[in-house]
């Protein structure tokens, strides 16, 4: 965990945190309020975008996926109208072509949910080339695998021979697979 002094964010506090999960986002404006940011929300890509154009955030923390569209549209809304803006991107729904994307269109960062406002901190006011500490706890291999096994399942709608199709394995391995519990 590092602590940062609020003087490191400069004259301009003003977050703009963009997610449909109502108590995550409240909790996250309060602890970013702590550590000396002055914290807008958002539930929508519309109602980030309206911001983004009426008052343009000096950092914002977009989720990706909402309700009413994708938060990269919220990104691209923020860089036409501050091009420093620090954004990061935030996702329960890692993938590699997603954070490319992201990074992209102007992302200092992305981070996986569950993320919390250290991390998220740390993200935002990182500055230079330097790489960010690896995690204390990081996923297994083992984990990450059935992770990914998962969303693909998911994005299927639950169909076990799609998944299995897409995913280059036999059906019947899937599904012993998807009966086991998660990996640690």
């Amino acid at each position: 965990m590092t602590d940062h002094d609020p003087t490191e964010l400069g004259e301009d506090r003003t977050l703009l945190l963009v997610d449909d999960d109502e108590p995550f986002v409240k909790r996250l404006a309060k602890a970013m309020e702590k550590r000396g940011f002055l914290p807008e929300t958002a539930e929508s890509v519309a109602m980030g975008k309206a911001i983004a154009h009426a008052r343009p955030p000096a950092y914002a923390v977009v989720d990706l996926r909402l309700e009413d569209g994708n938060g990269l549209d919220v990104v691209e809304a923020l860089r036409e109208r501050r091009p420093d803006c620090r954004i990061v991107v935030l996702t329960g729904y890692g993938a590699i072509a997603t954070a490319v994307a992201a990074v992209k269109i102007g992302a200092i960062d992305y981070l996986s949910k569950p993320a919390d406002a250290n991390d998220i901190t740390n993200a935002l006011l990182l500055r230079g080339e330097a790489l960010p500490p690896p995690p204390d706890n990081p996923m297994s291999a083992d984990r990450v695998r059935w992770e990914h096994i998962q969303r693909i399942y998911e994005l299927c709608d639950r169909n076990v021979s799609e998944t299995a199709r897409r995913l280059n394995m036999h059906r019947r391995t899937l599904q012993r697979i998807l009966a086991k519990r998660s990996p640690k």
